[in-house]
């Protein structure tokens, strides 16, 4: 029978032909199937043994299923969420409309938060643990992604502050919000994807022949929804800074432009032109 340590470089060399971190995978699946953390598992190598269950970890990432997905769980900011194949998984980048945010506020924090395209609840409820005082609404299309983000809220104990709402972007809703989070589908759907985002729903991803369907439907209603020194926190593709930009200018808000941790524009901060 192979050791811990044995088993993980057999698994890292075979899941290299699929991942570009082949041993964290294998780490994070075999902490997965221990049932440990893998903090846990690295201090413990020596005094561990491989579950059987571990194999079939393996093989479903062979065939390029999300780490996420196969555990069910990822880290968002300081909370962890439970993930499922109905929602996104987050990613690091989108962290960098929580910094925006942070960097706006400063010492002041938002009163009422709002989640456009809420997904796993992932923004709303890192605002939520980042200003305890805060309330918002999360609002979905799917009602399959709604209830990931509600047993989200549950588990992390934030559900009598956060209210999950079917609806298509900001249609019945009534401002004014102090912060607004939105992280739409922006990719061109002639786009050819590869890795993670293959299992992922293509609803969330995709919108139109630019990536710039969405953004032409949440622009125009964020006027009326922004507080007068709040703000709204923009996820954008990389390459999509100007056209996204113009957008929200046409309606009167003033727009920056946040890089990501790679150097890359991802979040854009619009704000009623008062409180530029």
């Amino acid at each position: 029978m192979k050791t811990i340590p044995e088993t993980l470089r057999a698994a890292t060399e075979r899941l290299a032909a699929i991942s570009a971190t082949p041993r964290l995978d294998a780490e994070l699946l075999l902490a997965h199937a221990l049932r440990i953390d893998r903090n846990a598992l690295l201090m413990r190598q020596r005094d561990l043994a491989v579950p059987p269950g571990f194999a079939s970890l393996i093989e479903r990432r062979l065939t390029g299923e999300p780490i996420a997905y196969i555990t069910g769980t990822r880290d968002f900011w300081t909370i962890s969420l439970h993930v499922t194949p109905d929602v996104l998984i987050p990613r690091p980048d989108t962290e960098t409309l929580i910094e925006a945010a942070l960097d706006h506020f400063g010492t002041r924090a938002p009163a009422r938060i709002l989640d456009l395209g809420t997904g796993s609840g992932a923004l709303l409820l890192a605002a939520l643990s980042q200003w305890p005082k805060a309330r918002g609404a999360g609002v979905d299309i799917s009602p399959a992604t709604l209830a990931v983000a509600r047993g989200n809220a549950d588990r992390l104990g934030l559900a009598d502050r956060a209210d999950f709402r079917l609806g298509n972007w900001a249609d019945g809703l009534a401002g004014p919000f102090d912060l607004i989070l939105i992280n739409p589908p922006y990719i061109a759907r002639n786009v050819t994807l590869s890795g993670d985002v293959l299992h992922e729903p293509q609803g969330a991803l995709f919108a139109g022949a630019e990536g710039l369907d969405d953004y032409r439907r949440i622009a125009p209603v964020l006027p009326a929804l922004l507080a007068p020194d709040g703000m709204a926190a923009i996820e954008i593709g990389y390459d999509q800074r100007a056209s996204v930009s113009t957008l929200l200018a046409d309606q009167g808000l003033s727009v920056r432009v946040r890089q990501d941790l790679a150097g890359h524009d991802r979040c854009l901060i619009a704000t009623p032109d008062a409180a530029a």
